[in-house]
Parts: structure tokens; sequence; C-alpha cells
């Protein structure tokens, strides 16, 4: 479906999204990680920006993902780096929960 500039694609089930531990999910060839806050829930790039490494193999700490090789953290909700080593922010991705069901939006022309 495309809306708003958006291609939404299926991403997850609210259920099966720990709120401790990003989820990796793979949207139009890019890995993302989905953080759950109550029933929200944020999608960013899964790649950190300090060096590489997958978000979704770290931890979410007081509304950040904390990288898992330098700890570096990012706010999960704007994708800001906001403690070091990392400096430069991450994307951060449109969400919807429909019920269960969380869908991701990512730039239609980006496929």
């Amino acid at each position: 479906m495309t809306e708003d500039g958006h291609r939404w694609h299926r991403a997850a089930r609210l259920s099966e999204i720990d709120p401790r531990e990003p989820a990796q999910v793979r949207i139009a060839n890019k890995m993302i990680a989905l953080c759950r806050d109550g029933d929200q829930v944020f999608a960013i790039s899964d790649i950190c920006s300090h060096e590489f490494a997958f978000l979704s193999d770290g931890v979410i700490i007081d509304g950040c993902v904390e990288c898992p090789l330098h700890q570096a953290r990012f706010d999960f909700r704007t994708g800001r780096a906001v403690a070091p080593p990392a400096t430069e922010d991450i994307a951060v991705y449109p969400t919807r929960v429909d019920g269960d069901v969380v869908w991701v939006g990512y730039p239609a022309k980006g496929e």
C-alpha cells in the first residue's frame, strides 16, 4: 500500500516485540530495528552509525537503544545519537500499529 510518499510494509506482530530488546526486520532490502514503548513501536536503521553493528543485537534503556559493540546510544524516537562514541544520527521510519500488526513506512521512491 502506498500513501503519503511511503510504501507501508507489514513488519511484525506487536505481541512478539519485547519492550527490552529491539527486533530486527527487513523492509525494502534494508535492515530495520523495531523498538517498543508500551503500545507504540518505533522503527530505526538497524546499523550503528559509529561502526557496523546491528542495533537489534543491543538493548533498550530509557527510550534509547544501546549498540552492543561500543555502547553508543540512540534515541529510538528521533534517531539522534545521544552517547559516544556515535556522533552521527540514524534514520527513523514512520510506523503504525493496527491491532496486533505493526506497519513500517519506507519511502516509495527508495525501493
